[in-house]
């Protein structure tokens, strides 16, 4: 597992801790790998998902550094987003 993995695990374990997010949602960082997220926290691993969110580890950074708006990402073309909406949008609340 990358650096870049194993800090970002961490990161969201802290933000998911108190969301209760329910669903499953992964996040595809390029050339580093994947994290899992569901009622469990997150974990690095590449299954099946709810919601599929990809993007280039410069925006994930910023993403969970507070310093970029998901929705913004998206709407940006710097995260592409496959899969259930929803469960993006619930994600995107618990990230902000």
């Amino acid at each position: 597992m990358s650096d870049m993995i194993e800090q970002a695990v961490a990161k969201l374990n802290e933000k998911l801790d108190a969301s209760g997010f329910d669903g499953t949602a992964k996040f595809v960082i390029e050339d580093e790998g994947a994290i899992m997220m569901d009622a469990n926290g997150a974990r690095a691993e590449d299954a099946e998902a709810d919601v599929t969110m990809t993007a280039d580890a410069d925006t994930f950074k910023s993403i969970l550094a507070g310093e970029l708006n998901p929705t913004a990402a998206f709407m940006g073309g710097r995260l592409k987003v496959d899969g259930d909406m929803g469960a993006a949008m619930r994600l995107g609340s618990v990230l902000s």
